[in-house]
C-alpha cells in the first residue's frame, strides 16, 4: 500500500474553487469550503456515512476590551480502505471586534465559521487542497498547470459520459431489434 495514495488523489485544488484571503493581516489563497466538502464526499462517500465533522468543544475568548474570539476544536472522521481515521484541529473567528475605522462589529456567524475553518484544516492534514497549504499556489506556473489538470479531467469525464451514452444506445437498439 502506498501511504500517499489518498494525499495524491486530493491534493490538487481546482482553480475555480480557490478564493483570495481578505480581511486578514496576511495574504494568500484558501480553498472554498463547500468544494472541500464535495471532494471529501467523492473520496469517502456521503457525509455522515463515509466521513463526518464533530465539534469537540467551543468557547469564546476575550482578547481585548472590544475583541472576542470564537474558538472551536473540530474533529473530522473518515473511512478509507475500510479503516477509520480521525483528525482534530482548531478553528477560530473574530466574534466581536473593533474595525480600523473604530466601528464595533459583531459576527453572529462566528461559531459556524470557526467550525468550517477547523474542518478545512482537518481535511488539509490528509491532503485536501494540499497544494495551497504547501505554498504551491504562490507560483503562477503551478496555478496554470492545475487549471490544465482540471480541464483535462473534465474533458476525460465528458468523453466517458459520451461513450457510456453511446454504449447504452447501442445496447437498447440491439435489444429493440431483437424483440419478438
Amino acid at each position: 500500500m502506498n501511504n500517499m495514495n489518498l494525499w495524491n488523489s486530493v491534493c490538487v485544488t481546482d482553480p475555480s474553487a480557490v478564493k483570495e484571503i481578505t480581511g486578514k493581516q496576511y495574504k494568500g489563497n484558501s480553498p472554498k469550503p463547500y468544494w472541500i466538502i464535495e471532494q471529501a464526499t467523492k473520496a469517502f462517500g456521503p457525509c455522515g456515512i463515509g466521513w463526518g465533522v464533530e465539534v469537540v468543544n467551543e468557547r469564546f475568548e476575550k482578547m481585548t476590551s472590544t475583541d472576542i474570539l470564537h474558538v472551536a476544536l473540530v474533529r473530522v472522521w473518515y473511512i478509507y480502505n475500510d479503516k477509520r481515521g480521525v483528525v482534530e484541529q482548531m478553528g477560530q473567528t473574530k466574534a466581536a471586534y473593533k474595525t480600523a475605522a473604530g466601528k464595533e462589529m459583531v459576527d453572529e456567524d462566528a461559531p459556524k465559521k470557526s467550525v468550517t475553518d477547523g474542518m478545512v484544516k482537518c481535511l488539509s492534514m490528509i491532503g485536501f487542497a494540499g497544494d495551497i497549504f504547501m505554498g504551491r499556489w504562490d507560483d503562477s506556473r503551478y496555478v496554470e498547470w492545475a487549471r490544465g489538470h482540471f480541464a483535462l479531467n473534465e474533458y476525460v469525464e465528458e468523453m466517458n459520459r459520451a461513450e457510456s451514452v453511446q454504449l447504452l444506445r447501442s445496447i437498447f437498439e440491439t435489444a429493440w431489434e431483437n424483440l419478438p
